[in-house]
């Protein structure tokens, strides 16, 4: 009996205690803190032809997979492109369209948790 006590006591007073009007338990520091998830974030890329130089003027079409609401993007001289505040939490399609060539069509997962995520696009113009 003496032992059942001494064990319930012991448990008692040394497990933590998470009080009931506490919202969450404090972060604890080191290594194993998550950051925050990104609100938004960013695709970026370039669109070249097989040999690897940019294409200027070529339209990249980025799908919103939920939605299916489409955004486009002209390149420059450099064949860059951006789309700045994407969705987190949203699946998209980008390609690449120039002079009646189309690149491959890649993904942008929800499960990619980059706020900055690099898909360069190559289409074949032969």
């Amino acid at each position: 009996m003496k032992t059942c006590v001494l064990a319930w006591l012991t448990l008692v007073f040394l497990l933590p205690v998470k009080p009931a009007h506490a919202q969450a338990w404090p972060a604890r520091v080191g290594s194993d803190v998550k950051e925050k998830p990104a609100l938004t974030r960013t695709l970026t890329g370039h669109v070249s032809n097989a040999s690897g130089a940019p294409l200027s003027g070529a339209v990249v079409y980025l799908t919103n997979t939920r939605t299916m609401a489409v955004k486009t993007y002209i390149t420059g001289p450099d064949g860059a492109y951006r789309f700045p505040e994407l969705s987190p939490n949203v699946d998209y399609q980008v390609y690449a369209q120039y002079q009646d060539k189309k690149s491959d069509s890649k993904t942008l997962s929800s499960f990619d948790n980059r706020s900055q995520v690099l898909i360069n696009l190559k289409v074949d113009t032969k």
